[in-house]
């Protein structure tokens, strides 16, 4: 369908049915919101003006409303929206896999929710791709669960069959088989400890309070003065540089190729082995010391 036009006094009233006012969110934002979700609902189909006033007021307009301006990077409104929503998230992680490997997962949506990457000069968040047809905890629990399944897809293509006549085709535990699982714990580990080194010491900060010290969000923020959201953000934005670091350490230095590099991160996903990241993290900053030419200002 032709994209459907917005009268001033039909946005006016969805404007004020949302609530948009609360975030200052231009109006513009969400009519762009609104036209790009009767695209999708309507498609190719032929919708009257009666049909989309019904379709725009039966949105959950407060929740796309606040995913705009999420979008468009207003503190007030990602507070609101971790205060409220970080605990759904969790919960749907912690059903999803009680083990908790979800978690990480659900952490990693912030970067993308946030929009850290930017396409054609704007954020390319994935608040974006939220229409409002459903409530946002649903739609953020859907986006976990196929993050989740996108993740075991991942590691299934890597993971070699067993043969027909090991003790793993019949279901009998045995240690992996594989000759280069060992050399792959090794590098990653390595590339790491290289990586931590090279961030900066409020970096490696940030991943101590949070990876070895077990600090809330909230607890970080206070320390560093930031809005939880921010601590988010950044931690999220310094996972994807150590792996960044990672993989260029793995393809320019140890010449793997693409599917070896992800046979490495699955091999550390399924067992990281004896992976100290406090020993890392304090033995990266003692190389930052030793850099000739730095002056490093001791506490007595």
């Amino acid at each position: 369908m032709a994209s459907p036009e917005l009268d001033d006094a039909l946005l006016k009233r969805l404007y004020r049915l949302a609530k948009a006012d609360r975030w200052n969110l231009p109006r513009a934002h969400l009519a762009e919101a609104l036209v790009a979700s009767a695209n999708r609902m309507f498609a190719d189909k032929t919708a009257d003006s009666r049909a989309l006033t019904q379709y725009f007021e039966s949105l959950h307009l407060e929740e796309l409303a606040l995913a705009c301006a999420c979008a468009a990077g207003d503190e007030a409104a990602w507070e609101h929206f971790i205060r409220e929503q970080r605990p759904n998230l969790y919960r749907a992680a912690d059903h999803i896999d009680p083990s908790g490997g979800a978690r990480e997962i659900a952490d990693a949506l912030y970067a993308e929710l946030y929009g850290l990457r930017e396409r054609l000069g704007a954020r390319d968040s994935l608040f974006r791709h939220y229409h409002g047809r459903s409530s946002l905890a649903t739609w953020l629990r859907a986006v976990l669960a196929q993050r989740h399944v996108d993740r075991m897809r991942t590691h299934s293509r890597v993971q070699p069959l067993p043969d027909e006549s090991s003790s793993a085709a019949f279901g009998v535990a045995a240690e992996p088989a594989d000759p280069d699982r060992q050399r792959y714990l090794t590098l990653a580990r390595h590339t790491l400890a290289r990586a931590l080194s090279r961030l900066e010491a409020r970096d490696r900060l940030r991943l101590g309070c949070y990876y070895t010290q077990q600090l809330t969000l909230a607890e970080i923020g206070r320390l560093f003065g930031e809005h939880e959201a921010t601590v988010s953000r950044q931690l999220a934005r310094i996972r994807r540089a150590i792996r960044n670091d990672v993989e260029q350490q793995l393809r320019a230095d140890e010449q793997l190729n693409d599917a070896q590099i992800a046979e490495c991160f699955a091999s550390v996903s399924e067992d990281p082995g004896p992976i100290n990241l406090r020993e890392m993290l304090d033995a990266g900053a003692e190389r930052k010391e030793l850099v000739p030419g730095r002056s490093v200002r001791r506490t007595p």
